[in-house]
């Protein structure tokens, strides 16, 4: 873990030094106001009202499935930006994942690959799971599969 504590009340927590990385270093993330045409699978997730709201966008290889391009936006704190980050990355690993491999991803298995996150910041990798598990449905809808 790292040095990064929480001072606001008597629960102390850290970021891991992966967070960290994510957080100042995002992978995938659209720095551009739209995605390129062919990220034509979208899903999102949560409400910037609210709090946080987290938006992908897939680029998707119709042969095999595959996503072969992953691009997302997030309203949100540090643990969603590293949580959207690395759920990018593992979507991408290896070439890319089928569509049923995403469908295994849990939110836990993002933690895990974050080192870890606060208690009060595991929803972050539920928004992640969430929004890219609408991406797959719109991609599924669109294409009648």
């Amino acid at each position: 873990m790292s040095d990064v504590t929480n001072t606001c009340n008597t629960e102390a927590w850290f970021y891991s030094d992966i967070v960290k990385d994510h957080f100042f270093n995002p992978r995938n993330f659209l720095k551009e106001e739209n995605p390129p045409a062919d990220f034509k699978a979208y899903g999102n997730y949560g409400s910037p009202a609210c709090g946080d709201e987290m938006k992908v966008w897939l680029k998707i290889d119709p042969a095999t499935k595959k996503i072969v391009g992953y691009l997302w936006k997030t309203f949100g704190c540090a643990s969603a930006i590293a949580a959207a980050s690395m759920c990018s990355v593992m979507c991408l690993e290896d070439e890319g994942m089928t569509i049923d491999e995403v469908a295994k991803i849990t939110p836990q298995m993002i933690v895990d690959r974050l080192g870890g996150l606060p208690p009060r910041k595991i929803h972050c990798s539920v928004l992640c799971d969430k929004a890219l598990r609408n991406a797959i449905n719109n991609f599924v809808t669109k294409n009648e599969l």
